[in-house]
């Protein structure tokens, strides 16, 4: 057992839902209107004023509330015509969701690396522009922004429409301009890990009226689509409902009933999350054999994790730290490790969307360590946490010796 210091704390514990909430699910439970579209006459809905909510918080044109993030990627891929044999431009560094969505319509996924800004290596990207794809389907992985003026350049030269997966980045901003809103569909998760909690939820946005319609159809809405707030116009669907097939994913009013009041708290929770992310990385700083993620002035970013790495540790060295800190109580989650662990996988293991090798993705992600921030922690609880996880890499650079960053 490690000396030192113990952390006590849950990484998987968030904070209540709030006492509004609550009420609002309640009231949805006593008149047992679950569906979205079992309405009473006059009756707008919990989900179809959460989609409404959403798109103004956004600034979007329109959105659709569904099953989950997950599902939403899917649904834009399908909506902007992604088929069987597609190529699909992707992040090397994500989580399993993403090329999911991609896999999960016959589509195939083309690998883009990652830089040691944990970011979308755009170099990359533009060398990978005429492999024939029509898509890039960007993830804001672990709340990492890139350089979204570039990007869109990159892509708009190429022909290449953007969905970007905002899994991480509710709240975020790249220029002021909020993150979902550069591409021609943002998808959102509300997911109990994420930044509004109702379980499972997702989000879908866009101003283009014609995508959207099918995203609608798609979601299972049958031609209940005027039920819908914050959709295209009925003339949109009727140009398209005869082609579109309904894959149901559709959120349910409970769900609605839930994050709608967590939506207005938005910016308190990102503030909340961000104070806790500036206490670790302030712990962190200095430590030898430690490299922390810098952050452009331009990102307005939602710290809700944080990640460090450890450059030219040797894979026994990180697994011995990532032990260590568990024994002391933080739980620490490391991409270079040779089998997938939970949440935590990488383009290799992803079997059924296989690619070529990475190595400059390789050496970034054998070194990578990731660290949820719940708010349930307290600003002092991030302190400790960063004391523990400073004494413990200090102790293993001492051991192994590696390169220093």
């Amino acid at each position: 057992m490690t000396s030192g210091e113990i952390f006590t704390g849950s990484f998987t514990q968030q904070e209540p839902i709030p006492d509004d909430a609550i009420t609002a699910a309640l009231g949805v439970l006593r008149h047992g209107r679950l569906h979205r579209y079992n309405l009473v006459p006059g009756e707008l809905g919990e989900t179809a004023l959460l989609e409404q909510e959403f798109a103004a918080l956004t600034g979007a044109r329109y959105c659709l509330a569904v099953a989950s993030g997950g599902y939403a990627m899917a649904t834009a891929l399908r909506a902007l015509g992604v088929g069987p044999g597609d190529k699909v431009l992707s992040n090397a560094f994500t989580l399993a969701p993403v090329p999911g969505a991609i896999a999960s319509i016959g589509a195939v996924p083309v690998f883009v690396g990652v830089t040691d800004a944990l970011r979308i290596d755009l170099d990359d990207l533009e060398s990978k522009a005429g492999c024939g794809a029509r898509v890039l389907l960007l993830s804001h992985m672990r709340g990492h922004i890139c350089d979204m003026d570039r990007l869109m350049a990159i892509c708009d030269a190429a022909g290449i429409a953007v969905i970007e997966d905002c899994a991480h980045t509710m709240g975020a901003t790249w220029n002021g301009i909020p993150s979902g809103r550069f591409g021609v569909m943002g998808c959102f998760s509300a997911q109990t890990y994420k930044h509004v909690n109702a379980g499972e939820g997702g989000f879908l946005i866009g101003d283009d009226a014609e995508t959207m319609a099918r995203a609608v159809l798609l979601s299972g809405s049958y031609m209940l689509y005027e039920r819908h707030a914050a959709a295209p116009p009925p003339e949109v669907f009727e140009r398209v409902k005869y082609d579109t097939p309904n894959i149901s994913g559709r959120m349910d009013n409970l769900r609605a009933a839930i994050l709608r009041p967590q939506l207005t708290r938005l910016p308190q929770q990102c503030a909340a999350w961000n104070l806790r992310y500036a206490r670790v990385d302030q712990g962190l700083a200095g430590v030898p054999g430690l490299s922390l993620i810098e952050r452009p002035k331009a990102e307005g970013y939602v710290g809700s994790s944080i990640q460090f790495l450890l450059p030219g540790w040797p894979g026994d060295a990180v697994a011995a730290l990532v032990a260590r800190c568990r024994e002391r109580g933080v739980e620490l989650k490391w991409f270079g490790a040779p089998d997938p662990l939970g949440f935590t996988s990488t383009y290799r293991h992803w079997r059924y969307a296989a690619s070529d090798p990475m190595p400059e993705s390789d050496r970034v992600l054998a070194g990578l360590i990731d660290m949820r921030l719940p708010l349930t922690f307290s600003p002092e609880d991030c302190d400790q946490i960063a004391r523990i996880i400073r004494a413990e890499v200090i102790a293993g650079a001492d051991r192994t010796g590696p390169d220093r960053a």
